[in-house]
This record gives C-alpha cells, structure tokens and sequence, in this order.
C-alpha cells in the first residue's frame, strides 16, 4: 500500500506544486481563534485589555467550542477584523446574514435600508 508521499512523489512536478499550494490555501483557511490572535500579533494580554476583561477570561474564551455570535464578534472587533457569517446552498446564491450583528451591509457590500443601532457591552464569556 502506497503512503501520501509515495503519491506525491510520483506526480508531475507541476501538478505536486500545484497540489502543495491548493493544501497550503486549505489549511490557511482553517484557524483557531488563538491563530488568529498570534496571526495578528497579540497577546491574550493585549486582547484582554481591549476587551476590558481579564487574561484568564481570553484563555477560556480562546479554548471554547461553542459561544455566542456576539462575543465572537466582540473578539475579532478587538483584533481590528470584522466578523462576517456566510450562508451557501447549492441551489441559491450566497447570503451574508449581516443583520445578526447590526451592522447594515448586504452580501454584495452595499447598504441595507435601516442599519441596527447597538448598545456597545462588555463581553462575558459563557
């Protein structure tokens, strides 16, 4: 039984590379919100601190499978990103569902009619 490498090693040269890249791309797209943070140049420090809540609440918050959208948000806000939630279906297009978190913009990048107005709040983690 052949291994990865076996496989790869008797590609082409052009289509290894291409395959090499395509699995970079890939794994780029996957990360972890501790990822993100130190992709960013941060520590949990720094983001507790724009936060307005302690270290220790950003190391939980970091090792969570589940949280609210809200603190997410709040998370990525505070790293200087944007969050942005996508929906695909294989028969419609692609809709951003940006009403969730107030902040007026369409899948296409344009203004929606009536922006929601939010109270800013500190996050909690769960």
């Amino acid at each position: 039984m052949k291994n990865l490498q076996d496989l790869m090693n008797a590609l082409p040269p052009e289509r290894r590379a291409k395959v090499e890249e395509r699995a970079t791309a890939l794994i780029a797209e996957e990360m972890t919100l501790r990822d993100l943070r130190k992709a960013r140049d941060l520590t949990q420090e720094r983001v507790a601190e724009l936060l307005g809540m302690g270290q220790d609440s950003i190391s939980r918050l970091e090792n969570r499978a589940d949280m609210l959208l809200s603190t997410l948000r709040s998370y990525v806000d505070a790293m200087g990103g944007s969050l942005e939630l996508l929906v695909r279906f294989p028969d419609r297009p692609t809709v951003s569902l940006s009403e969730l978190f107030g902040t007026g913009r369409t899948a296409a990048g344009g203004e929606s009619p009536a922006p929601a107005k939010r109270k800013r709040r500190p996050v909690r983690p769960q």
